[in-house]
């Protein structure tokens, strides 16, 4: 075999010119890539005879795995299953407390230091019997979906790929967009972001939510209208969680920072610190496999990448 290079922020687009990066490119069969990874252009490739594979230790490979790569049949796999366990389990906490309003609870006591009276203005504040919505049946929606069955709850989910039977088997009941928006007390987004998912959850679909309901993202800012989730949670009908946000941050003199019934936290939800490990091992565990001539467990194609993170 030959080399392994490991191709991430040190070695650039803007400094592929530099003799040693071109000799160890020219060199390899296998990248190990992760977060800021430059585009794999037909220049690069064409300094890399002899690339076979691609081992990414992350989740999308949307940002540098181009045509060129798949005209090549180069075998690319990533570790999104591994980043979506962190993402789940901030998700369902995240579903928790807004059942409790907790957040919210939590900013309101910063002004009402002498009288806990003030709880009672946030409405019910409780768990069971509520409705989840779930939109998107992604790695990481199965897996809320499939946490959530440890909660008193109704759970809907929202996705046109995915099976209902699949649905059912995680312990959701498969609806349209509009019926579960209409119906659901908490809503948890979970779509890519693509052309087709960009403002998915705009006025309209917002405006089908009950009074009090909690819109969470974890997904992509690009996923809901920030205008449109302005407006409804200024004027204290929705409250929000915000993980990730359009833009990503957001303005500072964005409403949404200063009110009580909103919490925003810079994009933590996926793997960071020793969970980042999970996904290296993933990716490691796949070195081995194609040394050992063991099929991949993760390949990433194509046609899934139109419709996938």
């Amino acid at each position: 075999m030959h080399d392994l290079v490991e191709l991430t922020d040190p070695i650039s687009t803007k400094n592929l010119d530099d003799p040693l990066a071109r000799r160890r490119l020219s060199e390899v069969e296998v990248l190990v890539t992760s977060w800021g990874c430059p585009p794999l252009t037909k220049e690069l490739l064409d300094g890399a005879p002899g690339l076979r594979a691609i081992f990414h230790c992350a989740g999308t490979v949307r940002s540098f795995v181009t045509d060129e790569v798949w005209r090549r049949d180069i075998l690319v796999t990533n570790a999104a299953d591994e980043n979506a366990i962190p993402v789940a389990e901030f998700t369902l906490a995240a579903i928790i407390f807004a059942g409790k309003k907790a957040p919210f609870l939590a900013q309101d006591a910063r002004k009402h230091r002498d009288d806990w009276s003030y709880a009672a203005q946030r409405g019910e504040l409780s768990n069971r019997g509520r409705t989840i919505g779930v939109v998107g049946f992604s790695r990481v929606g199965r897996r809320v979906t499939e946490r959530l069955r440890g909660l008193e709850v109704d759970i809907l989910v929202a996705d046109p790929y995915a099976d209902p039977a699949e649905v059912r088997a995680a312990g959701g009941r498969l609806v349209g967009l509009h019926d579960l928006l209409r119906r659901c007390d908490v809503l948890t987004l979970h779509v890519p972001a693509l052309p087709a998912t960009r403002h998915l959850i705009g006025p309209a679909e917002l405006a089908l939510l009950r009074d009090g309901a909690t819109v969470i993202n974890t997904a992509r800012g690009s996923v809901l209208d920030t205008a449109a989730l302005e407006s409804e949670c200024v004027s204290g009908r929705l409250d929000a969680i915000l993980d990730v946000t359009e833009p990503e941050p957001l303005p500072a003199d964005s409403p949404l920072y200063d009110l009580p019934n909103v919490m925003i936290t810079p994009h933590i939800a996926g793997s960071l610190g020793s969970e980042t490990r999970r996904m290296s091992e993933s990716a490691l565990d796949e070195l081995e496999r194609y040394l050992t001539g063991l099929p991949p467990r993760a390949p990433v194609t194509a046609e899934e990448i139109v419709v996938s993170a």
